[in-house]
C-alpha cells in the first residue's frame, strides 16, 4: 500500500520535527524539499534562539498548511528544540530532519517504510552504508569511535549512532520524551541508550549525505565528542 494512504485518524500519518538554530541560508529550501516528499504529514520547526534572520523566516512560514512554528526565546541546544517539537506531534510517526542541507529529504519514504510494515519501532538513517567516500573524514573517524563504544555499552549493533534522521513510532518517543535531559547534541547518544534499554527494534537504512565543515555552518565541536562519551554511560547504566 502506498505510504501516503496511510494516513490517521487526523489525516496526518508523518510528523517532521525540525530544530531551527541560525539557518537562514538552508531554511526555505529544506522545508520545500520536506513538501514535496508525497506523504501525509505535517511540519514541526523549532526556532532555537536564531540570531542571522532565521527567524523572520519562520514568520514567513506561519500559517502554510501543513506547517506549525514554535520559538524558544534563548538557543538552548538540539536537544532542547527536539523535545520542544515532541511534544507538539500528531501523527503516528515521528521522524527528525536537520535544517540544514547535509541530509536529503529524497530519503525520507525509505526511513519510513520499516515502521509503516511493522519490522521496527525506531529507523535510523545510516551515513557509513551509504557514503563509502564519508569514511576519509575526521568526523566519521570520531562518529565510528562513538557509535562502536554505544554498541559496547547498550548491547546493539548500529553503524552509525550520531545520525540526524531518526524516526520513531510516535508511542515510542512520547513514553520517553519526559526522560531525555540533553540539551544539546548529547541527545543523540542519550536517545539510543534509552532505546536499547526499552528493548525496542531499530533498524538502519542508507542515506545520502552531503557533509558540511565547520566553516560552512557545523556546529559540533569536540567538547560535544566527550559529551558524547559520558552520556553513552549514563544512559546506558542509569536512566
Amino acid at each position: 500500500m502506498p505510504i501516503a494512504n496511510h494516513a490517521s485518524s487526523n489525516g496526518c500519518n508523518l510528523s517532521v520535527v525540525i530544530p531551527v538554530f541560525n539557518e537562514q541560508r538552508s531554511l526555505l529550501d529544506t522545508v520545500a524539499r520536506v513538501e514535496t516528499i508525497p506523504l501525509a504529514k505535517e511540519i514541526i520547526l523549532v526556532d532555537d534562539g536564531s540570531k542571522d534572520g532565521t527567524r523572520e523566516l519562520l514568520k514567513s512560514l506561519e500559517g502554510r498548511d501543513g506547517i506549525r512554528v514554535f520559538y524558544h526565546e534563548r538557543n538552548q541546544g538540539k536537544g532542547a528544540a527536539l523535545r520542544t517539537g515532541i511534544r507538539q506531534v500528531q501523527g503516528d510517526i515521528v521522524l527528525f530532519q536537520d535544517a540544514d542541507q547535509e541530509y536529503d529529504p529524497s530519503d525520507i519514504p525509505d526511513l519510513v517504510k520499516p515502521i509503516l510494515d511493522g519490522k521496527a519501532d525506531v529507523v535510523l538513517g545510516s551515513r557509513l552504508l551509504g557514503n563509502p567516500t564519508w569514511q576519509s573524514s575526521l568526523n566519521y573517524l570520531a562518529n565510528r569511535i562513538l557509535t562502536l563504544f554505544s554498541n559496547l555499552m547498550s548491547h546493539v549493533r548500529l553503524t552509525d549512532m550520531e545520525t540526524g534522521y531518526k524516526v520513531f513510532r510516535r508511542e515510542v518517543l512520547q513514553n520517553m520524551v519526559g526522560a531525555l535531559k540533553e540539551n544539546r547534541f548529547g541527545i543523540e547518544p542519550e536517545l539510543i541508550a534509552k532505546i536499547a534499554r526499552r528493548g525496542h527494534r531499530i533498524k538502519e537504512v542508507p542515506i545520502k549525505y552531503n557533509a558540511r565543515s565547520h566553516a560552512q555552518g557545523n556546529k559540533i565541536g569536540w567538547k560535544d565528542g566527550v559529551r558524547a562519551l559520558w552520556c553513552i554511560v549514563r544512559y546506558s547504566r542509569w536512566d
